[in-house]
């Protein structure tokens, strides 16, 4: 089989293992002579599935005593609504840090359901940088961040300093970096970009910091009711959540997220530093705010990337199209991919630059 370089932004690429192991398990799982597709989300098999996923996220993440972890479909759009549905009281305010399109569709939907206030926001530079020293009011009833930009290309190096609850979308840079996930109320992340394929999304709730509003809450919407039920209110996303799963398994096998935030800086800075030496290329955030999971640049001869694009091709680069707000190219280099898919795309550069410039 043909190597091909699977830089897509998402749904994205996977270790060859999990996938390996995933197949496998769609014809007989757990040596059961049944399919993970068909089991009974209620079967034993299936619940201790589910277990080890949820304890791998607590794990991963350091979480001490008091969260609950759930696996949830709708994807991070839903966690756009169920967020503040839980959390922001009738009379009360949630704060927003505005740093791209998907901040952008969480402060929209959050609006819909009481009172926000935008803290800090970086669409004035379209979202090329993440603001920086922005004060953040203590009455707020939350602030909410987007901790890896997909689409701009920017990545929050440092988490804000808050006493009041922090909510964060990490669906592009989850298990990419440590963290301390106590520091925050609520870490939620659609699989598809680092975790698994798409169809679940995994939910991590400080549990102390729900139920403080006065709304009477819809069943599919309340975060105590999937804790309650233990993400099994309604049938869960079971594959995706299995496949997440198995990616926590390898990513623990392989040295665990310190070793992953290792390679990942490897391979990002790798990259930025023949984008920067590159004649025929540049970055298009700022330098201090890169994003080490999707490297976004542009070319400084537009009418080129056709040529561009044929040397892509030629050596099975894929995924590389720029977001239409961005233009130009755009690298997602997730935890799966290996640097030498980061060679091979810095080979083509070189090769294009000498054709070209």
């Amino acid at each position: 089989m043909t190597k091909v370089h699977n830089f897509s932004a998402g749904p994205a690429i996977l270790p060859a293992e999990v996938l390996q192991q995933a197949s496998e398990a769609c014809i007989n799982f757990d040596n059961l002579n049944l399919s993970i597709l068909e089991i009974s989300h209620r079967s034993k098999n299936c619940i201790a599935m589910v277990d080890e996923a949820k304890d791998l996220v607590k794990e991963l993440l350091g979480f001490k005593d008091g969260y609950q972890i759930l696996f949830l479909g709708g994807g991070a759009s839903m966690q756009f609504a169920m967020a503040p549905y839980n959390l922001l009281r009738t009379e009360g305010t949630a704060g927003y840090v505005n740093t791209g399109a998907w901040a952008t569709k969480a402060l929209k939907e959050a609006n819909k359901i009481g009172k926000t206030l935008v803290v800090a926001s970086s669409e004035d530079k379209n979202f090329n940088y993440i603001p920086k020293g922005y004060e953040i009011p203590t009455d707020l009833d939350y602030l909410h961040i987007t901790s890896n930009n997909t689409i701009f290309g920017t990545q929050m190096k440092h988490f804000p300093k808050t006493s009041i609850p922090l909510v964060s979308d990490m669906s592009s840079d989850i298990f990419s970096r440590k963290i301390d996930g106590n520091d925050f109320s609520i870490i939620y992340a659609g699989a598809q970009k680092n975790m698994g394929p798409a169809g679940a999304t995994m939910v991590a709730i400080r549990e102390a910091d729900l139920g403080k509003t006065s709304r009477k809450m819809l069943s599919m919407l309340d975060y105590q009711v999937h804790i309650k039920a233990e993400s099994m209110y309604n049938t869960p996303p079971v594959f995706p959540i299995y496949v997440s799963m198995l990616t926590m398994r390898w990513l623990k096998k392989n040295g665990g997220i310190e070793a992953m935030e290792k390679l990942n800086q490897l391979k990002a800075d790798t990259l930025y530093a023949e984008i920067d030496r590159n004649s025929m290329f540049k970055g298009t955030t700022a330098v201090e705010d890169r994003s080490n999971m999707n490297v976004t640049f542009v070319m400084n001869k537009p009418e080129l990337e056709a040529e561009f694009d044929k040397l892509s091709k030629v050596a099975n680069l894929s995924g590389l199209k720029g977001h239409r707000d961005v233009g130009g190219y755009r690298a997602s280099i997730y935890n799966a991919l290996p640097l030498e898919s980061v060679n091979a795309l810095i080979e083509v550069m070189q090769e294009f630059e000498k054709k070209s410039s």
